[in-house]
C-alpha cells in the first residue's frame, strides 16, 4: 500500500478573474470553500487549468499564499512547477518558497521534444533539487512529448522523491503497463476526467481533475464508490457526466470549465488571452445539460 497522499480527487484549481481581468480572491477562496464542503481530497495550483502562463510572478505567488491561508492545512496542496529548461526548473525548486506546499507537480519538457533519455536526467535533477514528492505529468497533446511507460517507470525506481504521475496520454494501454510494472509506492493519477473511470478500474489511484472544479460531490462520490469496489454504481454517475466531459473540452481548457462555473454564479466567465471564453453554443449546451444533471444525480 502506497503512503502517497494525493488520491482521490485533486482539484485542478481554476485562476477566477474579475470582469477587468484582475485575479477575483473573493471568487478563488469561495470555489475552495465549496470544494473542501463537496470531497475534494487535494488541490492542484498553478497548472494549465489555473491559467498560469498568463499570471506574473507576483500574482502567482499571492495565489498561492491565498490558498495556502485559506485550505489551513484541512487537505494537501501541490504546485505547478516544470518547464523546458532544466536549470531554471531547479533554480525555482532551490530558492522559492513552498511554505505550506505539500507536493510538486511537474510537466515534461514541452516544445523543445527531448528525448526519453532527456527526459530521465531532466527530472533527475528536478528530484535532486528538492525534499518535496514530486509528481510527473504527461500530457503529449500540449508538450509535443510522450513519457514512454519505461521511462516513467525508470524515474520511479530511480528518483525517491517522485511519487505519482498524472497520466494524460489518452491510451489505457500505455496507463496500463505503468501499473502493471511500477515500483511500490508509486500511483498513477488520471489526467482526463473522461477515462478516470477506466483508469481506476485498471488500478489508478485517483485524478487531477477538471470537472472536479463545478461536479465536485458528483464526481467525487463516483471517484470513491469505483476504488470502494462499487463498480455498477460508479458507472451511473459517470455516464453521466460523458457528455459534460467533452463539452469541457471542446473549446478548450479552462474555457468550458470556466464557462461551467459561471453558469453555477460562482465565477466570471472571464480568461486571459490567448485563451477565451467559449462559444455560445457551448455554453447554451453546457447550460441545458447543467439542469438536466441537477435532476438526475440529486
Amino acid at each position: 500500500m502506497s503512503d502517497n497522499i494525493f488520491k482521490g480527487l485533486g482539484i485542478a484549481l481554476v485562476t477566477p478573474f474579475t470582469k477587468d481581468g484582475q485575479v477575483d480572491y473573493k471568487a478563488l477562496e469561495r470555489l475552495v470553500e465549496f470544494q473542501i464542503a463537496n470531497g475534494a481530497d487535494f488541490f492542484c495550483i498553478m497548472a494549465t487549468t489555473g491559467e498560469m502562463p498568463t499570471l506574473t510572478s507576483e500574482e502567482k505567488m499571492r495565489i498561492k499564499e491565498f490558498v495556502v491561508d485559506t485550505v489551513q492545512g484541512r487537505l494537501p496542496i501541490i504546485i505547478g512547477c516544470g518547464g523546458n529548461n532544466t536549470k531554471n526548473v531547479v533554480e525555482q525548486l532551490e530558492h522559492g518558497n513552498f511554505k505550506g506546499i505539500d507536493g510538486i507537480l511537474s510537466v515534461c519538457p514541452y516544445y523543445n521534444k527531448p528525448t526519453q533519455e532527456g527526459l530521465c536526467r531532466h527530472f533527475s535533477m528536478i528530484s535532486e533539487a528538492t525534499d518535496l514528492p514530486i509528481i510527473l505529468y504527461n500530457v503529449p497533446g500540449r508538450t509535443g512529448v510522450n513519457l514512454n511507460p519505461e521511462t516513467t517507470i525508470r524515474i520511479a525506481s530511480d528518483c525517491r522523491n517522485v511519487v505519482a504521475i498524472k497520466e494524460a496520454c489518452g491510451n489505457l494501454e500505455q496507463v496500463k503497463e505503468i501499473i502493471k510494472n511500477k515500483p511500490c509506492g508509486f500511483d498513477v493519477l488520471s489526467g482526463d476526467d473522461a477515462l478516470t473511470y477506466s483508469m481506476v478500474e485498471c488500478g489508478a489511484a485517483g485524478v487531477i481533475s477538471v470537472i472536479g472544479n463545478s461536479m465536485t460531490k458528483e464526481f467525487s462520490k463516483m471517484l470513491h464508490l469505483e476504488m470502494e469496489g462499487n463498480f455498477k454504481a460508479a458507472f451511473e454517475i459517470h455516464n453521466r457526466l460523458i457528455e459534460l466531459y467533452n463539452l469541457l473540452f471542446v473549446d478548450g481548457n479552462p474555457a468550458g470549465i470556466k464557462a461551467m462555473l459561471s453558469e453555477m454564479g460562482m465565477i466570471e466567465n472571464v480568461l486571459r488571452l490567448p485563451l477565451i471564453p467559449v462559444q455560445d453554443s457551448t455554453s447554451k449546451r453546457i447550460s441545458i445539460l447543467m439542469k438536466e444533471l441537477s435532476s438526475s444525480l440529486h
